[in-house]
């Protein structure tokens, strides 16, 4: 059964991965507090604009922000952070690709803490789904590099596994948090009601993240506003990418709408191939294999 959330997942994991290529631009024209700052400080005009432009022209009442909906909005922003802190703290170790792939369990962690703080339920069909994605994204993960699985179990108990693990709680905390934010808002208007998420909590970001570069790194928010150009494309990418994902998050399930957003991953291995004429390994296709199994039990299921 074809439903809305399906395609503005597809479209969302797509602009997150051109956001992704457009960013790594700027890893060598500012620090990595500057690149994470970019994807907020650039974003914020677009996500305002956005709530401007659905109510002076389409005629949705602008919600009002309650105790809880900022509250949602400020956990999510912080979490969203942090993710991005631990993973680039998680590049500076020797042996990082062993944290990064188990930062991909966000999927599995979404599930559990949408459960847990949102009582968001999970059918026997999802679950079957989110498993066959999460071994899908670890086979691809391990399909390009040098890692094995034999050494995926025996680095359990290292720090980058502990780092990792912290990443996809985080992410997956931001997750559970944007959705609890949209839907605290109340009302039918769920197109509305993702982008009022969107904006404050972007808002809430490029504040807080301002704060930390004008006391830790000072000059890094002139450096920040110097390489617009590039910066410009980052925050319209990430702002287009946000929409869809916020919107995504306030129809469905936030745990379904990450399972599908895997997809991402399938873009990459197809504009490796296409682009860069890389080889596609036996371990990538079963990794894409799984994902797109996974992909099409939760369509089809429902």
């Amino acid at each position: 059964m074809f439903e809305l959330w399906v395609p503005i997942t597809i479209a969302a994991a797509f602009m997150q991965n051109l956001r992704s290529a457009l960013q790594k631009h700027l890893k060598s024209k500012l620090t990595d507090a500057g690149v994470t700052s970019v994807r907020f400080f650039y974003a914020w005009p677009f996500a305002v604009l956005y709530v401007w432009g659905l109510a002076q022209l389409g005629g949705f009442a602008v919600p009002d922000a309650n105790a809880g909906f900022l509250l949602y909005c400020l956990l999510g922003g912080v979490s969203q952070i942090v993710f991005t802190f631990l993973l680039v703290y998680l590049f500076s170790f020797r042996n990082f690709t062993v944290g990064t792939i188990y930062s991909k369990t966000e999927v599995a962690q979404v599930a559990v803490l949408g459960l847990v703080i949102l009582g968001d339920p999970l059918s026997l069909a999802a679950v079957l789904a989110i498993a066959l994605s999460l071994v899908g994204v670890v086979a691809l993960s391990v399909a390009r590099t040098r890692i094995t699985a034999a050494g995926l179990v025996a680095g359990l108990t290292g720090k980058p596994t502990l780092i990792g693990l912290a990443c996809g709680a985080f992410l997956g905390a931001s997750v559970v948090f944007y959705r609890g934010g949209a839907l605290s808002l109340g009302g039918q208007g769920f197109v509305m009601q993702a982008a009022f998420t969107l904006a404050v909590s972007v808002v809430m970001q490029t504040v807080i993240m301002g704060v930390y570069l004008r006391i830790r790194e000072p000059g890094q928010i002139t450096a920040v506003l110097k390489n617009w150009p590039a910066a410009l494309a980052v925050g319209v990418a990430g702002a287009l990418a946000s929409i869809g994902w916020f919107t995504a998050f306030t129809i469905q399930n936030a745990a379904y709408v990450r399972a599908l957003g895997q997809i991402e991953l399938v873009f990459t291995v197809i504009a490796s191939a296409l682009f860069f004429k890389e080889r596609t390994s036996a371990r990538e296709f079963l990794g894409i294999g799984l994902i797109v199994a996974a992909i099409l039990i939760l369509v089809l299921a429902g």
